[in-house]
């Protein structure tokens, strides 16, 4: 049997890996993407691209009842969780009200086996790592309390409507096909970005707030494989790397992999969780995944040669700040000079 696979956010970085993995898998495969952060270009060979926003339910309708998913594999999100805080109209828009269009559309067309969501470590907030899927979340940043309403409203939707879901928490994930001209997140981009373009990386407060990154070999398959595995099924998992590095041992490797001394600056702490990684243990247990088997150098190796390929960007700005009160300096002067 040929499954009919929705992949919102496909033509973004995560996203666009997920639906690569679908179609060799044999899924037929439907991208929608509004490309406000991805491009049409990462779209992988094979899929049907539609280009449109989750935000608007008529396009999601029609999309369903064109295609009768079987499977719907929710990545598009604007997942910034520092700016996140002065974007909060455009979040909660974007993560909340966009995944309930998604949600209300599989369980009215009746047809989707399982809806698998991309959720993040965020939901954790300063809970004591390594975070642990029993933990009740406590997120401190509205972009990951988007992502937490969105999984109880997949666990109300599964008791009411008998919706089936498979949540995912990944986090710091890195890689080909990443947007390293986004300044507000996805540090190892960032980094390889200023180092392309022969400026000190930016390095938040002290720089020993610690991280566990994740390859993106590491995040996609087992995404796209969840759906095979009926243990899987209600179940939510963190999925990522295991070693934790502070941002400065971090700063070091890239700069490393890029072949040039680092070159570093501190800037002003912005408000942001100072350590942040988690356990693997049930992504082991039920999956059969390993966590962080791309070790970080081999896979700072691997981005840093498709950086240099496809070359240095223009850093992005967003231009909807909603609140600009205690924003980090060096976010006000971008919004400022606009």
């Amino acid at each position: 049997m040929t499954y009919t696979s929705l992949v919102t956010g496909g033509a973004g970085f995560i996203g666009s890996h997920v639906a690569a993995d679908l179609l060799r898998a044999g899924h037929r495969v439907v991208v929608l993407d509004d490309l406000s952060g991805g491009t049409a270009g990462n779209v992988p060979a094979g899929a049907h691209f539609h280009q449109g926003d989750i935000c608007d339910p008529g396009v999601v309708d029609a999309l369903f009842a064109e295609w009768r998913f079987d499977h719907v594999f929710h990545l598009a999100a604007y997942a910034a969780e520092g700016l996140s805080h002065f974007i909060k109209r455009y979040n909660y828009t974007n993560n909340v009200v966009g995944s309930v269009n998604l949600i209300n559309a599989a369980v009215n067309s009746g047809n989707v086996r399982c809806f698998v969501f991309t959720s993040s470590i965020a939901v954790y907030g300063h809970a004591e790592p390594p975070m642990t899927e029993d933990l009740i979340p406590s997120p401190v940043d509205p972009y990951g309390i988007a992502k937490y309403a969105v999984e109880q409203e997949l666990k109300v939707s599964h008791e009411m409507f008998g919706l089936p879901y498979i949540i995912f928490r990944p986090h710091n994930v890195y890689g080909e096909r990443q947007n390293i001209g986004d300044r507000y997140r996805n540090v190892i981009g960032i980094f390889m970005n200023q180092i392309l373009r022969g400026e000190e990386c930016v390095i938040f407060g002290d720089g020993e707030q610690t991280r566990a990154f994740s390859h993106i070999d590491d995040v996609a398959p087992p995404i796209a494989r969840s759906i095979e595995n009926p243990r899987a099924y209600g179940q939510t998992f963190n999925i990522g790397g295991d070693t934790p590095y502070t941002v400065n041992e971090l700063a070091e490797a890239v700069a490393a992999a890029m072949g040039v001394e680092a070159r570093v600056r501190h800037v002003e702490a912005r408000h942001e969780v100072v350590h942040a990684f988690s356990s693997h243990d049930r992504a082991r247990e039920i999956l059969g995944v390993g966590a962080g088997s791309v070790p970080l150098s081999e896979g700072l190796t691997q981005m840093a040669a498709w950086a240099k390929k496809h070359g240095p960007q223009e850093p992005s700005i967003f231009s909807g700040i909603e609140v600009s009160k205690n924003m980090p300096p060096s976010w006000r002067s971008v919004v400022t000079s606009d």
